[in-house]
């Protein structure tokens, strides 16, 4: 009945050039050389009788049978690794993409707690500004992104809506009680696509009696975090970021009744992960985390 099927190998090397449309981007993902993707391909393709690829100068593209061939490769390869981890006792590894300053003032603090829950569930964090594409990079499970939420998209789950304040550490603001000769932090976003949230408009609206205010400017807002952390100034932060320093009384809230409306954290799910039960129980545990601490 299995006769004709190739080698388990070659059909994930050949599932990954084909999701990727690379030999050397699968080359890169399964951690092997360019050179060993293209034998793997050619020998499958020599044992199927067809081609499976177009090979152009800079690009690979499928063939009509090789893109039959890459649906039911992700479909097979997909439900493989979900019975697997069904299974299996064996600790499994949760890989998540998020924004440095999430992950740094929100995220690490707290995975503790849900590694004491599921020991079993081993999570990685990778940050950066760049924004992965989960359609073809299965080595990522989960994205927590940042910005504007359309409630339209139905791939994506809306985590908390933030708001913008102001905080300081209790000796900074009993030194300088007064705005106007406060030092401000604020962020000035890498990602230009972000629109701006700054003093200036937090000032405009709840104190236009100060002029020429002293600004100081970070391209990270884990970094605005850490100097008012350390008494540099009064920092305009994200009240889901801000949580953790809140909790320990390390910072103070300036103007508790004075916010500047925020961005929104939401959640895409690779799908090839989405539904694995480690993905599951980890967006459970994320979305009561937030709805505990707005």
């Amino acid at each position: 009945m299995f006769t004709l099927l190739p080698q388990l190998n070659s059909i994930r090397v050949f599932e990954a050039a084909a999701r990727l449309s690379s030999f050397k981007a699968a080359a890169e993902e399964l951690n092997v050389t360019p050179t060993a993707v293209s034998h793997q391909i050619c020998n499958l393709e020599e044992k199927l009788g067809t081609r499976l690829f177009e090979r152009k100068t800079r690009a690979v593209t499928l063939t009509p049978e090789g893109d039959k061939l890459a649906q039911v490769a992700h479909q097979s390869l997909q439900q493989i690794a979900s019975t697997l981890e069904e299974i299996s006792e064996i600790q499994t590894v949760l890989k998540i993409s998020t924004t440095a300053s999430f992950a740094a003032m929100w995220l690490v603090p707290r995975l503790a707690h849900f590694q004491k829950i599921y020991p079993e569930i081993q999570v990685e964090i990778k940050t950066g500004e760049h924004l992965d594409d989960l359609q073809k990079d299965r080595r990522i499970d989960l994205a927590i992104r940042y910005g504007h939420h359309d409630e339209s998209d139905e791939s994506a789950t809306k985590l908390v809506t933030e708001y913008f304040g102001v905080y300081a550490t209790q000796d900074y603001l009993s030194r300088c009680n007064n705005i106007k000769n406060a030092t401000l932090i604020e962020t000035q976003w890498q990602n230009k696509n972000l629109p701006s949230i700054t003093w200036e408009q937090w000032l405009q609206k709840y104190d236009t009696n100060t002029y020429a205010p002293k600004i100081r400017y970070f391209d990270q807002e884990h970094h605005v975090l850490q100097a008012a952390l350390a008494g540099q100034g009064v920092a305009l932060v994200s009240s889901v970021l801000v949580q953790t320093a809140l909790q320990q009384g390390w910072l103070l809230s300036y103007r508790n009744d004075c916010y500047l409306p925020g961005l929104t954290y939401y959640l895409l799910s690779s799908p090839y992960s989405k539904n694995l039960r480690k993905l599951a129980v980890f967006r459970d545990w994320l979305i009561e985390e937030l709805s505990e601490n707005p």
